[in-house]
């Protein structure tokens, strides 16, 4: 003979209740209607063995991929939907007092339900995260230190969102205040890149306080767009930004920052390789004082060749620098005032405007400079080796280094 039980639509209810919640798998509600039911014809609580299955169905839905919401959704219409099906509720007229008791048992042992559903899923939701940051960790590492595992660089990449057959870019920015991983700058930079719809190939992380951007570089105009995206993030000015004239020097969240830029290349070897000019940039701009918001490791390549052979440099430098230790004051003014002359392109007049001094002081002061080292500024041949040296003293710290040892 049939039951009541029996004759209760729950499978119907099951499928109205999945197609209310964007159309979710049915067995995501796993015995969810019968314990219900069976709760409410018995007027007790769920037990403890019951509740441990929705906790389960939670942990399978988050690591699934199913959202919280749609999940609660799906647990909750078809609670509703049930009701009107139940036994007490069809014969309510008969027994109102039945009504009421049916409704406290079910509010209660769906909310009991729930509460276990909704912490399976979050559980598991960390657990989740957690092996996501250390698998994202892991790649970050390994892409950046060039290692020998190419074709696992290469496979883990795409999951990443990244095709490294084609050409990228490495950015590093640095700041006064370390970027962590609960850096908020992470996700204003992806967000700013990448768009409204998020599509744009990206990878924005941390790696020893630093931030670090990869990112496709087919042409400069592309690099400069990346840049521009990253400077009104970090940056209060809502001025047009770009290459030259980005300022990352806020003070504030981020402190005072630099970006460091690597040349494009392709594959997992090339963004390594990219990596790491785009560090030697920055530490070029410390070494030489330079405090450009953004450091182009192209645009340095010539500081490069200076210390490739660093005994030929420092002899250049105590060759014609040497005699400027003699004039009176030291050898500084003397250096600022040549450092001066060549960022400004040779103009004597920038240069007294950048020294604050006057134009006779300035020209006095290379006069002298010629004087101690035989060297005319005027002369082609003789500014560029004076240039030279000047760029190779501030590489050597010179004549600091010289002084001490």
């Amino acid at each position: 003979m049939a039951t009541q039980r029996d004759a209760l639509p729950l499978d119907s209810v099951a499928a109205r209740a999945a197609a209310d919640a964007g159309g979710l798998d049915v067995a995501l509600l796993g015995s969810f209607l019968d314990v219900l039911t069976d709760a409410v014809d018995a007027g007790v609580p769920l037990s403890r063995a019951q509740l441990r299955e929705f906790r389960s169905q939670g942990d399978a839905a988050a690591r699934a991929g199913v959202a919280l919401r749609a999940l609660l959704d799906l647990y909750l219409t078809s609670a509703w939907r049930l009701w009107r099906e139940l036994p007490a509720v069809v014969a309510a007229a008969d027994d109102p007092a039945g009504v009421v008791t049916a409704g406290e048992v079910m509010l209660r042992a769906v909310d009991d339900a729930v509460a276990e559903l909704a912490e399976g899923f979050q559980l598991a939701r960390r657990t989740l995260v957690r092996a996501e940051v250390l698998a994202r960790r892991e790649f970050v590492d390994d892409l950046l230190s060039g290692t020998s595992d190419v074709a696992g660089v290469l496979g883990r990449a795409q999951t990443f969102g990244l095709d490294l057959s084609s050409p990228h870019v490495v950015a590093v920015v640095t700041s006064s205040k370390p970027f962590t991983d609960a850096s908020s700058a992470i996700g204003l930079v992806e967000r700013s890149v990448q768009g409204s719809k998020g599509d744009a190939e990206l990878l924005v992380a941390t790696k020893q306080g630093r931030l670090i951007l990869v990112f496709p570089a087919p042409d400069l105009e592309a690099v400069d767009h990346v840049l521009t995206r990253v400077g009104r993030v970090l940056t209060t000015s809502s001025a047009p930004v770009s290459r030259e004239s980005v300022d990352l020097r806020r003070r504030g969240e981020y402190g005072r920052t630099q970006i460091g830029v690597g040349r494009a290349r392709s594959g997992a070897v090339g963004v390594a390789a990219s990596y790491r000019e785009a560090l030697d940039a920055l530490d070029l701009a410390s070494s030489l004082g330079l405090d450009a918001p953004v450091v182009d490791a192209r645009d340095l390549l010539v500081y490069r060749v200076l210390i490739s052979d660093r005994a030929a440099i420092a002899d250049l430098v105590d060759t014609l620098l040497t005699p400027l230790l003699g004039a009176r004051g030291g050898a500084g003014p003397l250096l600022e005032t040549l450092q001066a002359y060549f960022d400004t392109g040779a103009n004597t007049a920038s240069t007294a405007r950048r020294m604050h001094l006057s134009v006779r002081a300035v020209t006095y002061r290379l006069s002298r400079i010629k004087d101690l080292t035989g060297q005319n500024v005027g002369n082609p041949v003789e500014a560029f080796a004076l240039h030279t040296a000047v760029l190779g003293a501030k590489l050597l710290d010179w004549p600091e280094v010289r002084s001490s040892s």
